[in-house]
Parts: structure tokens; C-alpha cells; sequence
């Protein structure tokens, strides 16, 4: 049964049977794993995948049509060779071989939106030689999924749904195991960087993913500055609730992916002479604490994969130039702290936030995927300004294994001294976030 058609039907259920029994209703789905989970934006030839498999297995490729065809939108590719001469084996390979899935943003954005020589017949010829060659049904299996576009927005809007609609047929017919996205949408109205989802509705049955950028930005030009993620006065976390909700409505059962997510910071100071002079980033140790909290509060909400721009920087001041894990591939503070993220959270998925208070304190807890008595509390400060607190955690009955805190320095992490009493136990909490490993008693 085609997508839209089950839609149909469900909606019309709903209008029919207002209110539907308790023991009727279906269970919703597992969340991800942190590993099927958190992934890294990246850039072909520049990756270096060994660097970066403590800290993920997803890698997403702004992959450059330009570099496929050049500036003739007609010209059929000889995969796997570019034709800038790049070969995809070897650049795909080598991200496979070290057990990354690979995510390619198709970036048609260079082409202008009148060079195309035909724009629904060449848009879908390559996304078809696309899918043939890199996709999971072909021999290299390179490629999982493909994103149509990144932030397109120079094409109009009937102009990008054309392509879109043109470029998801090709790839569909391709491969139909290759995951398609939209670019990067808004649940308003399009903008210089993102999509109204508008664009793509009434297109459900030739896409999977809803495909979402998010900063935590307070302001804009001159300064660009973020706050923590947790920050309830800015719309980080509700332009992404927005687009969840549009989903809900317009195209149920479509996942959510959040395919950049990150801050900036960097040893420099911005150049007085440029538009960044008055550029705000944050600290490496802020960096490193709001990307491993954002990472727990978005496996908390409706979404499949999110992925943390940027791997690498050459420590600029300035806007998205400062966003690497690493420095000049040097290893920052939030490389080290994702890392013990990987390594703590890889094999358990969000269950439940036991609590949540903006300002004070957010505990949530993780499952295990293979053993449900292996739990992992998370326990942080959701401010930006140090703020630091003591709590009583009941511990329901489970026993108490061990505690780390997020570290953000390479070495063995030194456990933290917490004894449980009573089935209780007392934690010192701050904007690094405590993990506290727990057996729950047997059912």
C-alpha cells in the first residue's frame, strides 16, 4: 500500500472513531541507539575517518554535483570517477571501511537554477546513475542515503520542489532502498537557507526523511551569538518541535533528521576589519558541554539521526569556522567528551526523562539495547552560566554500579565517589553531565 494512501485511511479512522480505547492504541517505537543515532557533518577528500570512529559511525558528505557533471547539467557520470577526477570508491570506501554509513547532501546549489539545460529531465537522470552506482542495492553499497540539496536557497520555491520531485523519481527508480531527504526545510516559510516544507507537500511517497539545520542562536549579524540548548527564551528546540509537528500532521511516519547542530570556538579574536569583528563564539569546555547536551535532549525528542557540523576547523573566528571537533586535527575538549559519550551511551537509547526543569536540573534515562536492567541516568545543570546544584535521586529500587562525569581531556576517567543509601543517593550536579551506570531489580 503506497504511503499516501495509508495516510488516508489512518486520518480517516481518526475522524471516524473519535476516541480510541487505551488497549487499542499501538506502542510507539524504540528509540535509536546513540550509535544508530549521533553522526558528523563532513567534506569528501578533507575526511579522515580513522581520526573520528571513537566518536561515531554516521558521516553526512556535502557531495558536490558540480564535481559529477560540471557546469553541463546533461553530462551522465562514469562513476565512480568524478569529473573533476575525484574517485568515489576511494573516498566512500575508505569512510566505509572504517564503519561509517554514509550520508551524501547532493549540493546542486553551485548551478544556478536557470543553467540547468533541463532541469526535471537532468535532475532525474542523475539522481537515477546516483542511485545505481552508490546505492545499497549496488555491489559497493557506498551510499545509505541522499539528501536532494543542502540549503538551496537561491532556487525558488516551484523551482526546488520541481527538482525535488524530478531528482527523488531518478533516485527512487535507482535504487529503492536508498533513503531519500529534503533539503533543509522550516515549518515556515522559506528563507535564504532552508525550505518550506510547503515545498515538498504532497510528495510523501517519494522521500523518508524530513531534513532539519538548527543553531542555538539568540541574535544574528553582527555578533552570531548562541546560547546553551537548553535555553528556553530562544527557538532552538522549538523550530525543531515545529517541524516535528508538521510531520505529525502532513507526513506521518516520516523520520526526522536534525543534519547540522553545532557552536563555535576558537583560540583566535576576530579580525576588527572584517563583518566578524564583533563575532561572539563560546569556550572549548562550553563546546564540548552543549554538544553532548544537545545530543541527550534530542534523543529525547522525535528524531532519528542528528549530526554535529563541524569535524575539523583551522581555529578562525568567525562564523561556522571555528566548529571542528578537532583544531587544525587536533584533537578540542568536545572530541574527548563525545567520545566518552560513544563509548557510555553507544548501545542504550532514550527511555524516559525522570526530570526536567529548565534552570535547575534535567535527569533523563537510557536503556540498554540488549540487557532492558542496564540503565544509565544522565544528570546535568541546563544553563550557561556555571551553575552548579546537589539532588537526592531516588534509584527505584536499582542498584547503583558506578558514576563518571563528562571528561574533556584524553585518559581514563576517574569514577566518581557516590554511595547509594537507602536506595537513595546524592549527586553533585553541574553543566558537565553526570552519568550514573544502574542494575534494575528483575521483573
Amino acid at each position: 500500500m503506497c504511503h499516501a494512501l495509508r495516510c488516508g485511511l489512518l486520518f480517516a479512522a481518526m475522524n471516524f472513531c473519535v476516541c480510541v480505547a487505551a488497549e487499542d492504541a499501538k506502542p510507539q517505537p524504540a528509540k535509536p541507539l546513540l550509535r544508530d543515532f549521533l553522526g558528523l557533518c563532513t567534506h569528501t577528500v578533507q575526511f579522515k575517518p580513522k581520526l573520528y570512529q571513537s566518536i561515531c559511525r554516521l558521516a553526512r558528505d556535502y557531495h558536490p554535483l558540480e564535481w559529477d557533471v560540471g557546469k553541463d547539467s546533461d553530462y551522465a557520470p562514469k562513476f565512480p570517477e568524478a569529473r573533476n577526477r575525484v574517485d568515489w570508491n576511494a573516498v566512500y570506501g575508505s569512510w566505509k571501511d572504517a564503519g561509517f554509513d554514509v550520508d551524501c547532501s547532493i549540493m546542486f546549489e553551485t548551478l544556478p537554477h536557470d543553467g540547468w539545460k533541463d532541469l526535471p529531465r537532468d535532475s532525474f537522470n542523475y539522481g537515477k546513475a546516483f542511485a545505481k552506482f552508490f546505492g545499497p542495492s549496488s555491489d559497493k553499497k557506498l551510499v545509505s542515503s541522499v539528501e536532494i540539496g543542502n540549503e538551496p536557497g537561491k532556487y525558488d520555491d516551484p523551482t526546488y520542489r520541481k527538482l525535488f520531485e524530478s531528482m527523488a523519481k531518478g533516485l527512487r527508480e535507482g535504487d529503492p532502498k536508498l533513503t531519500i531527504a529534503t533539503c533543509n526545510t522550516t515549518a515556515g516559510k522559506s528563507g535564504g537557507y532552508e525550505k518550506s516544507l510547503e515545498c515538498v507537500k504532497g510528495l510523501e511517497a517519494l522521500y523518508d526523511v524530513i531534513n532539519v539545520h538548527d543553531y542555538a542562536m539568540v541574535e544574528g549579524w553582527p555578533t552570531w551569538r548562541r546560547s546553551f540548548p537548553e535555553d528556553p527564551k530562544i527557538k532552538y528546540l522549538k523550530d525543531l518541535q515545529a517541524v516535528i509537528d508538521w510531520r505529525d500532521k502532513n507526513a506521518l511516519g516520516k523520520q526526522i533528521w536534525l543534519t547540522e547542530f553545532g557552536w563555535d570556538c576558537t583560540t583566535q579574536k576576530p579580525d576588527p576589519k572584517t563583518e566578524f569583528a564583533k563575532w561572539v563564539g563560546v569556550t572549548d569546555t562550553q563546546q564540548a558541554q552543549y554538544l553532548v547536551r544537545s545530543t541527550l535532549v534530542f534523543m529525547g525528542m522525535d528524531v532519528s539521526h542528528a549530526y554535529i557540523y563541524w569535524f575539523n576547523d583551522e581555529d578562525k573566528a568567525s562564523l561556522h569556522a571555528a566548529s571542528g571537533i578537532t583544531r587544525n586535527w587536533k584533537p578540542k575538549q568536545s572530541y574527548w567528551a563525545l567520545a566518552h559519550l560513544y563509548k557510555t551511551l553507544g548501545d542504550y537509547r532514550f527511555v524516559k526523562s525522570r526530570e526536567k526543569v529548565d534552570g535547575d536540573i534535567y535527569v533523563f534515562e537510557f536503556e540498554s539495547g540488549t540487557d532492558p536492567k542496564k540503565r544509565i541516568l544522565a544528570v546535568w545543570s541546563p544553563t550557561g552560566e556555571g551553575k552548579k546544584g546537589e539532588k537526592e535521586l531516588d534509584l527505584a529500587g536499582a542498584k547503583l554500579i558506578k558514576a563518571e562525569r563528562m571528561p574533556l581531556k584524553e585518559g581514563d576517567v576517574a569514577p566518581e565517589a557516590l554511595e547509594a543509601k537507602a536506595g537513595k543517593v546524592k549527586v553533585n550536579f553541574d553543566e558537565a553531565p553526570l552519568y550514573l551506570w544502574l542494575e534494575a531489580p528483575a521483573k
